[in-house]
């Protein structure tokens, strides 16, 4: 058992804690999944979507949103709306911030971070009760799915649903600090690998039925494997940018010429555009389908953002380039990244200085638009694999799409992590050859 990592993650305290607190939290996590909110019948619940899906027409858009709250939207639980509030509202608070040149400044002052999270947190309750009140609304259509009157419980839903996703985004910033990896985005995690279990289920019962060709699915699960190689390549590829820096005197001591470079990922901002698409479109999802039969115009916006048709994944794939553009900008601001070579003495080989800013955001425009194509790619796979192999939806949102790239980057991100603790501690780390790279989640 010498120099097992796995028995060496356990051997070092620090990430012991880290670790085992990671997975309390998310046991928690999933058991507020199963915990109904007050005023619901269950049995009712479950009888009209079993109903729903022995007629084969689908729920679509709920179908949708409980994949990605694993479970918990169609059990009606506290943590039915996810993450995804929280996710939105930071959205939307980065753009305002790039709109308005006021919340910019205070981003920037000392403790503006703290501000801008603290408008985060007062805008997440804001869509919470949005999205909780569209939430009763759907209930009301549920028959024999209220156990109290409707008044009482459209209060206590709201207020409910809001305080669950409030302790969600409680969760994940302390699995943050406390724990192991990103804590928002293993929450996402957490609740799509908790539905693989009843998707191969199901997947099992199809072949058992004769529903699925056998040949067909040892054929999606080559492409699965074949899916995730290329992600896994495709995020941790990069290109480098030779920088050197010329000798210079810092107090007494004489540092001689070096040569660097800038590591610039094939795509750059990870999983991120795929989330950010995702909750984007899951908002207005959310609200046309449960709000459409009372509105006409909703219902009709509703079958057109169907998850499986042609409007919905074009304007998924656009939002995904759109948000691998915008975070990127973000986090890698060529002006940025040009000023604090130039203060440190830097040049990059063949570029003039004040062209640095033009080559730099030149090369990164041409890194992610083939980067952002792929992960727009793989995000639209279930919908291909449903219209060719006839797959179960719960499946095919395993076999790739948005799925599959929140698990292998969330995944990477984690293990880097956890290998980052582990050479600190003068261990070897995960892998015998190279080392993971964190993606900036």
């Amino acid at each position: 058992m010498a120099n097992n990592p796995l028995v060496d993650i356990f051997r070092i305290k620090d990430l012991r804690d880290r670790i085992l607190f990671t997975v309390f939290m998310l046991i928690i996590f999933r058991l507020g999944a199963t915990l109904p909110i007050p005023g619901i019948n269950v049995n009712a619940l479950k009888a009209y979507f079993m109903a729903q899906q022995s007629s084969g027409t689908g729920i679509g858009v709920t179908d949708y949103l409980n994949f990605f709250s694993g479970g918990a939207f169609k059990n009606f639980s506290v943590f039915m709306l996810g993450i995804m509030p929280y996710i939105s509202t930071s959205i939307i608070m980065q753009l305002l911030i790039l709109v308005f040149p006021k919340l910019k400044q205070i981003s920037q002052e000392e403790g503006g971070r703290k501000k801008i999270q603290r408008l985060t947190r007062y805008g997440t309750v804001l869509v919470c009760i949005v999205q909780s009140y569209a939430v009763t609304v759907y209930a009301n259509r549920i028959p024999n799915a209220l156990t109290m009157d409707q008044l009482p419980y459209t209060l206590i839903a709201m207020l409910t649903v809001t305080a669950g996703t409030i302790f969600l985004m409680w969760i994940g910033e302390q699995i943050s600090q406390r724990g192991v990896g990103n804590g928002i985005s293993l929450l996402i995690f957490a609740g799509i690998v908790a539905r693989m279990p009843n998707a191969f289920y199901i997947l099992i019962q199809r072949v058992q039925t004769r529903e699925l060709n056998p040949v067909f699915v040892i054929v999606v699960l080559l492409m699965f494997i074949g899916v995730v190689a290329l992600v896994v390549y495709e995020q941790q590829g990069q290109r480098k940018i030779p920088v050197h820096y010329a000798k210079r005197v810092v107090g007494r001591k004489l540092y001689g010429a070096q040569n660097t470079y800038i590591p610039f990922k094939i795509n750059p901002s990870g999983v991120i555009p795929v989330i950010f698409a995702s909750a984007v479109l899951s908002f207005p999802m959310q609200i046309a389908g449960n709000l459409g039969a009372r509105i006409p115009w909703l219902s009709d916006l509703s079958t057109w953002l169907r998850p499986t048709g042609a409007p919905y994944m074009i304007i998924y794939t656009l939002l995904i380039i759109f948000f691998a553009y915008f975070y990127t900008q973000v986090t890698l601001n060529p002006i940025e990244i040009s000023k604090q070579i130039r203060e440190n003495g830097g040049s990059i080989p063949g570029i003039r200085s004040e062209k640095m800013e033009e080559y730099l955001t030149r090369v990164l425009n041409r890194i992610i638009l083939p980067g952002s194509i792929f992960l727009a790619f793989i995000a639209i796979i279930p919908s291909i694999i449903q219209a060719l192999f006839n797959f179960p939806q719960e499946v095919a949102f395993l076999m790739g799409g948005t799925s599959l790239l929140i698990m292998v980057g969330v995944d990477l991100d984690t293990m880097s992590q956890i290998e980052g603790h582990l050479r600190m501690h003068h261990h070897e780390g995960l892998v015998k050859r190279g080392k993971l790279r964190s993606r900036n989640l």
